[in-house]
């Protein structure tokens, strides 16, 4: 029985074949170019691996094999409209599970929303060491070697060097071939609370020869695992939550319990570009730019380049006044605040020091309000120091712990939310700020690694992770319903955890804590790759001595995105604050359009050694281009845009020398200086 479900431009076919499995037969963008063994049980669409089962397959460490991808056999679909598209649920069923393949299609969107539901039938508790979120196998379609079709994308991610993607063969992988028996896999995890601390929750698959590009996003604030290999004659990929193998992570189901795996999103295109497009849309219909955020403010935060983690009454009004004179219309205070010796192992309290703030805090945002702008505070609500006095007198049942002591990173504890009380006090913090001080903005940072879970209440340490993940993000959702007026930063150390988990919800995202602004303009280029335009919030922030060009490549690095302003202002003179402020204004001017933005690469995602780079953007009235140039030896960029828009402009700066022609259906950028940057418009 063939199920054709192929929709907004891409196929997706399945066969149930006749031994009862159901498999993905073809999923892309174009009809199927040579035939496979997609009808194998190893390529059912479901892949769990059960305790106590004997996994019939030479797998060596890939996710194939598991016996109940062979015994799990099709039972039913059902196919219906929703309010975001069409969706398909696949059920199937042995002895011990029934498992449930969800998959959420969009109204023109070529991208698929897929997670899996496992229940348990039988009447024994049954043990789950892995779930698939999505699996295809077949994705090596053509005439050509693997070798010599298939482009690898993998978005490396580093502390202040974040999205380094890097496009690789096959082969440079260590993938020679497919053979059924290959031990060989390419498989990326994250293991911990900081999702994207070594890579981001994506990749991509491009097939050069049939013009099909594949890219994929899994969606949790935690531990995930993706992984590239053959079976057979296939080629497939992956995508999953945690594991036994890689996260630690073990569930067990008691009799008629269900477990709901995390969800993950592949868009197809015809190249990288192009899938892009896809889930760039597919994020806004994931994330919704509430009326809260949709002004796309620009934002001061003191703690760049600026006041660092030690604000005080009399540091904070010169530099509010300033900001408020920048065109700042939201004012964040940032670490700090709370801290009688070092902020870092006090936090936890969250009250104010007073010796910072002789005449009271609620003066300072009073004061903030008073020149036109929204008050925010830095808070990091999920750790508590472990010099903090409430950290010795809290019980252990709050904390995460391990081998029964508590989980200690960087000078700091792990709080668990799933603990009532935690998050009764967690709700108590924020209640006071916002009724005491008249809060619109909460900077929420976290700045450890938790580690691998905790032991409380869990069938694995992995379990208990998901858990406390899945109970802080549903803590985060009541308090965004509670205040709908309330914006809420994701920050993790800047970019450590740039999921789309958290940015289903919360309005902005910090990309990085790199101080340099150099290199931060390469990091800038690239985070549209990950994170919405109108949620991806990027340093601008000038040091005193900073001369005319350092301080507009430091605007050009936000402008196509959201801007977080800071730096020396304290130290800014007259002709600094000019240029500060004019790249504001210019920005005021379009930042309406930056939520229906869509990104793309025209010289391909910058890389972090680039001489030269550019970003881009489709709007509906123009392409909006930033253009760097660093210590390139040639001043001249041609940039290929495939467009017949004909008219052109520089928008920023307009004093750096910078011109701009129409060549060959792109256009030809000159930047006479190095380290130099410059906005563009094609319209």
């Amino acid at each position: 029985m063939i199920l054709d479900y192929s929709q907004n431009g891409f196929k997706m076919i399945f066969e149930v074949t006749e031994g009862g499995a159901i498999v993905l037969r073809h999923f892309g963008k174009k009809d199927e170019v040579v035939a496979k063994n997609k009808t194998n049980p190893k390529a059912s669409v479901v892949n769990v691996h059960v305790s106590g089962d004997n996994p019939n397959d030479h797998h060596f460490f890939k996710h194939t094999g598991n016996s109940a991808d062979f015994t799990l056999k099709y039972i039913s679909h059902e196919y219906y409209e929703n309010e975001l598209g069409n969706k398909l649920e696949i059920t199937l069923e042995d002895d011990k599970l029934r498992a449930v393949a969800h998959y959420q299609f969009y109204k023109n969107i070529a991208a698929v929303r897929a997670w899996s539901v496992i229940t348990n039938i039988c009447e024994e508790n049954v043990g789950l060491e892995y779930v698939s979120s999505f699996s295809y196998h077949g994705f090596n379609d053509g005439m050509l070697t693997p070798n010599e079709n298939l482009e690898v994308y993998i978005p490396h991610n580093c502390w202040c060097r974040e999205l380094d993607w890097r496009k690789y063969s096959l082969s440079d992988l260590g993938i020679e071939g497919i053979g059924g028996a290959a031990s060989k896999r390419i498989a990326i995890s994250s293991s911990g609370t900081w999702s994207t601390k070594e890579y981001v929750p994506m990749a991509a698959v491009v097939n050069t020869e049939v013009g099909c590009a594949y890219l994929w996003q899994i969606e949790n604030n935690g531990s995930w695992h993706w992984e590239i290999s053959g079976t057979s004659d296939m080629l497939y990929f992956k995508l999953s939550g945690p594991t036994e193998n890689e996260s630690h992570w073990y569930k067990e189901l008691a009799p008629n319990e269900s477990f709901e795996s995390v969800t993950a999103c592949i868009a197809l295109g015809e190249d990288f570009d192009s899938a892009l497009a896809e889930m760039t849309a597919y994020r806004r219909k994931l994330f919704i730019n509430q009326e809260r955020n949709a002004s796309m403010a620009v934002i001061f935060n003191d703690y760049m380049n600026c006041l660092g983690a030690n604000p005080t009454e009399e540091k904070e009004i010169p530099v509010i006044d300033l900001a408020a004179e920048a065109g700042a219309e939201y004012y964040c205070m940032d670490a700090g605040w709370y801290a009688d010796g070092t902020w870092w192992e006090t936090v936890g309290e969250w009250m104010p020091c007073e010796w910072r703030f002789p005449h009271g805090l609620k003066y300072v945002f009073d004061y903030i309000k008073s020149k036109g702008m929204v008050p925010g505070i830095w808070l990091e609500i999920e750790v508590m120091g472990i010099n903090c006095p409430l950290a010795k007198v809290w019980p252990d049942d709050r904390f995460f712990m391990r081998h029964g002591k508590r989980v200690i990173d960087h000078g700091r504890y792990q709080l668990d939310f799933r603990n009532p009380d935690v998050r009764e006090f967690a709700t108590g913090v924020v209640d006071r700020l916002i009724r005491e001080y008249g809060i619109g903005y909460i900077k929420t940072d976290y700045n450890i690694e938790g580690g691998i879970g905790t032991e409380v209440n869990s069938d694995s340490f992995g379990d208990g992770l998901l858990e406390c993940n899945r109970a802080h993000f549903s803590w985060l959702c009541e308090i965004m319903e509670k205040y709908p007026h309330l914006i809420v930063e994701n920050c993790a150390s800047g970019g450590m955890r740039m999921d789309y988990k958290m940015l289903s919800l919360l309005p902005i995202q910090s990309t990085s804590d790199q101080t340099n602004y150099k290199l931060n303009a390469n990091i800038a280029a690239k985070s549209s790759t990950a994170v919405l335009p109108e949620q991806s919030a990027v340093w601008a922030y000038p040091l005193a001595k900073a001369d005319k060009n350092e301080i507009q490549m430091n605007m050009v690095n936000a402008l196509l995105q959201r801007i977080h302003l800071s730096g020396q202002i304290f130290g800014w003179n007259k002709e600094q604050m000019s240029y500060v402020k004019e790249a504001i204004e210019v920005y005021k001017s379009y930042r309406h359009e930056i939520p229906e933005s869509i990104p793309f690469y025209p010289l391909g995602i910058p890389h972090a050694s680039d001489k030269v780079f550019c970003s881009a953007y489709k709007t509906s009235s123009c392409i909006r281009l930033g253009v760097w140039r660093m210590d390139s030896e040639s001043d001249t960029l041609y940039i290929p845009l495939n467009t017949d828009k004909q008219g052109v402009r520089v928008r920023y700066p307009l004093d750096n020398g910078a011109t701009i022609e129409r060549v060959d259906g792109g256009v030809k950028v000159t930047l006479p200086e190095q380290f130099t940057a410059v906005i563009v418009e094609v319209f």
